[in-house]
């Protein structure tokens, strides 16, 4: 009985930390996000689009070598800017979003 309980601790601390690292974006995820709202500020759309993420993933971009927490900051920036954001209005908005997994 304790092994059984002891096995099903186990099981569920390791669940538990796979969905924790799960919620951490990588990189290229931070990279995706990125190019993905660059085309969507460009209205692309079919191949034009698809060829411009191909190319802004293929990049040798400044977006290599940048932690996740840098990638997020640059995206939530991008955001504020977009919706002309000032002051405190913007100071609230960058909070939350780099709150945001």
């Amino acid at each position: 009985m304790k092994v059984q309980l002891l096995i099903a601790a186990a099981l569920l601390s390791l669940t538990a930390a796979g969905y924790a690292g799960a919620a951490e974006k990588t990189a290229q995820q931070q990279k995706m996000t990125i190019c993905n709202q660059q085309a969507g500020d460009k209205a692309l759309k079919g191949d034009e689009r698809k060829t411009f993420m191909s190319s802004c993933l293929k990049k040798e971009s400044k977006a290599e070598g940048i932690t996740p927490q840098q990638m997020k900051m640059k995206t939530c920036n991008a955001q504020a800017g977009e919706k002309m954001l000032k002051g405190d209005e913007r100071k609230t908005f960058m909070s939350n979003c780099l709150k945001k997994s």
